[in-house]
């Protein structure tokens, strides 16, 4: 189904939570998988009184949950089309941090933006 957007809204007490809003009055069929296992108790219900809104209610069993990253991906179980995903970290810190290397990867990246800019201001250098 085209023109469906899912905003996550939080995750508590093991569910993740989530507003769809879908061009239908009826709630459509979502899935939720987890290497390349569809996830049970997946629930959308339609948001009193806001038509085309849909609350969306994933239970994150406890059994799926194991040190490293589990990605969860939410789909369009009709369509296959990925609406969303989240991705829970567990266990020992990951050997390389993966938010030091994002500031390395930006830092580098400001680097080679400041120096492509000298670049064509100084002309080819030809």
């Amino acid at each position: 189904m085209a023109n469906m957007t899912l905003e996550k809204a939080r995750i508590h007490a093991g569910i993740w939570e989530g507003v769809l809003t879908a061009p239908v009055d009826a709630a459509p069929a979502l899935q939720v998988m987890h290497q390349a296992q569809e996830v049970p108790g997946v629930e959308v219900t339609a948001l009193e009184g806001q038509s085309g809104q849909f609350s969306v209610r994933v239970p994150i069993p406890a059994a799926l949950l194991a040190d490293g990253i589990q990605t969860f991906v939410i789909q369009d179980k009709a369509t296959g089309q990925t609406l969303d995903s989240f991705v829970i970290v567990t266990g020992e810190p990951l050997q390389a941090d993966i938010r030091a290397e994002m500031d390395l990867l930006r830092s580098e990246l400001d680097m080679l933006k400041r120096a492509f800019r000298r670049h064509c201001q100084d002309g080819d250098g030809a």
